[in-house]
C-alpha cells in the first residue's frame, strides 16, 4: 500500500502491518474468541510458523484495501451482530491508522466455540 505526499515523498505500508492491526482489533471485539485458518494449507503453515497474523488476508485494490477475516465466535452470541461489529471496528481502526480507505471487510465465521461453564 502506497500513500504519496509530494512534500515528503512516498510512504509504504506493509500488508503485514495492516494484518496486525486487523487481527488485534478483531480479537478485542466482543464475541470473538480466536482467529481461524482459511484452508488446510494455511493450517499447516500456521503449525510450522506460528504467525500471529493468521486468519487475515489483505489485498490492495488500486487506492483501497480489501480485508478478509476468518474468525471463531463464542457460542451463544448473535453471529450476525458480532460479524457486523468486527467489520465495522476493523474498518475504523485500519482507516484511522493508515489514512487510506478500506473498500471492504469480509468476515468469515469459520467456527463456534463453547466456553467452559465451570
Amino acid at each position: 500500500m502506497t500513500h504519496t505526499n509530494p512534500t515528503y515523498g512516498r510512504i509504504l505500508i506493509s500488508p503485514k502491518a495492516i494484518a496486525t492491526i486487523s487481527v488485534h482489533t478483531a480479537l478485542h471485539s466482543y464475541g470473538v474468541v480466536g482467529m481461524a485458518v482459511k484452508n488446510i494449507f494455511d493450517g499447516i503453515a500456521f503449525a510450522l510458523e506460528r504467525d500471529p497474523r493468521h486468519g487475515v488476508d489483505i489485498k490492495s485494490l488500486d487506492d483501497a484495501i480489501q480485508i478478509d477475516l476468518y474468525i471463531i465466535i463464542e457460542y451463544g452470541t448473535r453471529i450476525s451482530q458480532v460479524a457486523y461489529s468486527v467489520a465495522r471496528n476493523v474498518r475504523y481502526q485500519v482507516e484511522r491508522a493508515i489514512v487510506m480507505p478500506v473498500k471492504t471487510v469480509n468476515v468469515h465465521v469459520q467456527d463456534l466455540r463453547i466456553s467452559d461453564t465451570d
